[in-house]
């Protein structure tokens, strides 16, 4: 299965919200070095959103139109650049926050999962972006140590080349606002990157 690109946000506020991450920065062209070493020609940045209100408040909008689709009883934000971020989905939609912790709590309640919760209940899981699974199956984990339940996975982008399977072969459905490739074209159109920029990340996604 592949990761779907749930567009229930009007054309033009999608378009508008792609303008908006790019004029923050946090959508960048050119030739970076991600951290699993790979080279990219696009940099993802989504924590930036976090400085500025309308920019995270359009995201929560476009998270919320992915989750109507699907049925949860809390949602998840992964630490660190998905708890501002599910913090917002979560007063968008109303719905309860969780979050796995990285390292178990050495005191206290000795806790792998912040929040108040039942066991059986199913989880959506909340991150700014997608580029492989590892973070996300770490993340997981925990969630169904203590046994919760989860079948969704959502992202503002995802940013993996056609045909990246990984998150779905361990029985994960990714779900995105945009694609890459969806930004990119958006931004083409509005004259925000050029056509070897384009060309570049279409390269890029092709593998």
């Amino acid at each position: 299965m592949s990761a779907t690109a749930d567009h229930a946000l009007p054309e033009d506020e999608r378009k508008a919200l792609a303008a908006a991450l790019h004029a923050l920065g946090a959508v960048q062209f050119g030739t970076f070095t991600l951290k699993d070493g790979s080279i990219s020609p696009v940099y993802c940045d989504l924590r930036l959103m976090i400085g500025d209100p309308d920019v995270l408040r359009r995201a929560a909008r476009s998270y919320a139109a992915v989750l109507s689709g699907l049925r949860f009883d809390r949602i998840a934000g992964i630490p660190h650049a998905g708890l501002p971020i599910g913090t917002a989905v979560s007063l968008e939609i109303d719905c309860p926050m969780i979050f796995p912790r990285r390292a178990t709590k050495e005191y206290g309640t000795s806790r792998n999962v912040e929040g108040p919760f039942k066991a059986g209940e199913t989880i959506a899981v909340i991150d700014d972006l997608i580029s492989s699974g590892k973070s996300k199956l770490e993340a997981i984990e925990p969630l169904e140590a203590a046994g919760l339940i989860v079948r969704d996975i959502v992202v503002l982008v995802d940013r993996r080349p056609v045909g990246a399977t990984d998150v779905e072969d361990a029985g994960y459905h990714v779900h995105a606002a945009f694609q890459l490739a969806d930004i990119a074209h958006d931004l083409a159109g509005s004259g925000r990157m050029n056509d070897e920029e384009l060309a570049a990340i279409e390269q890029y996604l092709a593998g």
